[in-house]
């Protein structure tokens, strides 16, 4: 296949058309402005190639490396969630805690936002901010997402009741933490322009709909699951699991005919 150099960058990816936006959750506020499948590494891809094509279907489809509007205004809205910090002094960041709490034991007071309370939710401490340093703000978003959104699902992952459970299990919400950061790291989004297959994917999926991260990230965290009664694992071995799901996850969404988030066969794991 011959390429024009002068062309700007872009990536095989199939056609992905408009879906209903996913219903959102009460919390959210209403107005919002190794499997990894690519051709080499980021530096050959910049080196010299114009182009990099994947053959799909019997057809080259692609798209450009820069992004629609549409494309840019939902990916600049997930990096600013990406870039806030939890602030434990933060009015918003501390009613986001307590709605938290609400959703994930509706009836039980919570005495305070430093209580022995919170390691019942799998924190590891009496205080649940210092947690946060390693995803953020969002990670809180994400498991209130979680909680608010396929309540059954949390609900049962929270009280460990699938499956033969281990006699030392993973911290419930200090795994979801770790999910965050590892969706982060798995679509690469850190960096300021695609260089994964997964991430094009991901980013026409963010267009058709804001809630995509959030989304994946409940379907995460049930796969993750599976994978951890599958492998018979022990909290020693999480990060084995963590990559496994990572593969897993990686391997669902560069499959043809999965376009939306609800495509992906784990997200019938959800209730």
């Amino acid at each position: 296949m011959i390429e024009d150099r002068n062309q700007a960058s872009c990536v095989a990816i199939r056609a992905i058309p408009s879906s209903p936006a996913f219903t959102r959750c009460s919390y959210w506020p209403a107005s919002s402005d190794d499997m990894t499948m690519t051709c080499g590494s980021p530096g050959w891809i910049g080196r010299s190639l114009a182009c990099v094509c994947i053959k799909r279907k019997g057809m080259y489809e692609r798209i450009s490396f820069n992004l629609t509007p549409a494309q840019a205004k939902r990916l600049k809205r997930l990096k600013h969630r990406m870039d806030i910090y939890f602030d434990p002094c933060s009015l918003e960041h501390q009613e986001a805690l307590r709605a938290l709490w609400n959703a994930t034991y509706p009836n039980q007071e919570l005495h305070g936002l430093i209580s022995e309370q919170w390691k019942l939710m799998g924190w590891q401490g009496k205080d649940p901010s210092t947690d946060f340093r390693g995803a953020g703000f969002i990670s809180l978003e994400n498991l209130l997402f979680f909680a608010k959104t396929f309540s059954a699902s949390f609900q049962r992952l929270l009280n460990k009741q699938g499956g033969k459970r281990a006699a030392w299990e993973y911290p419930f919400a200090v795994a979801g933490v770790n999910i965050t950061f590892m969706i982060i790291q798995m679509l690469d989004l850190r960096s300021p322009k695609a260089r994964t297959f997964v991430r094009s994917v991901f980013i026409q999926m963010l267009a058709e709909n804001e809630w995509t991260f959030d989304l994946l990230y409940c379907v995460a965290f049930m796969v993750m699951d599976k994978k951890w009664l599958e492998m018979n694992a022990s909290y020693m071995e999480f990060n084995e699991v963590l990559r496994s799901t990572r593969t897993q996850l990686e391997r669902e969404l560069l499959m043809d005919d999965v376009i939306r988030i609800e495509d992906m066969p784990s997200y019938s794991l959800l209730s």
